[in-house]
């Protein structure tokens, strides 16, 4: 995992005959895609390319993107399956009490009531509702709810998160 560049969109194929491309955001942070003006292109063969965003606009659910100097079909095509980012510095700031899911990875998750470690957020799954933290413990992997009334605190200085955890959590 490269940590100084943060993926924010991933381009999907071409639109259109003027160069414009569909692209799903991988952004947690409102307005992203729109305020974006210069980022880099890791196109499939892992080299960047640094690109102008001259215009993004929501089409559905994906995100439909014009670059400088990308004015035909052709030109969009070669853009199929590139990861557009960020340097993390330029990723944008979320509202308080949220946070970028690769920020908790590799936090270690706390027991409130004593203290102890449970075991370290390896990555997260979402399937609808709030995401769920893949904590890896002892026992094996456990998912924990990413909500307030169980991850009551989260000091990223520490690389902590504690939890209060519902009767029965681990066992499941």
């Amino acid at each position: 995992m490269d940590h100084e560049r943060v993926v924010i969109a991933e381009i999907l194929r071409e639109r259109g005959n003027i160069g414009e491309v569909l692209a799903r955001s991988a952004s947690d942070v409102p307005g992203r895609m729109e305020s974006v003006r210069e980022a880099q292109l890791r196109m499939p063969d892992g080299s960047d390319q640094a690109v102008k965003l001259e215009s993004a606009w929501l089409h559905n659910e994906s995100w439909v993107l014009k670059f400088a100097g990308i004015n035909s079909i052709d030109a969009a095509r070669a853009l199929r399956g590139a990861d557009l980012w960020v340097p993390r510095a330029e990723r944008g700031a979320l509202p308080e009490g949220e946070y970028f899911q690769s920020d908790l990875i590799g936090c270690k998750v706390l027991d409130e009531k004593d203290g102890r470690v449970l075991g370290v957020v390896e990555g997260f799954e979402q399937y609808g509702g709030p995401p769920l933290l893949e904590v890896s413990s002892e026992g094996g992997e456990v998912l924990i709810p990413f909500v307030p009334a169980i991850c009551v605190a989260v000091d990223l200085a520490n690389r902590s998160i504690s939890v209060d955890l519902p009767d029965g959590l681990l066992e499941l």
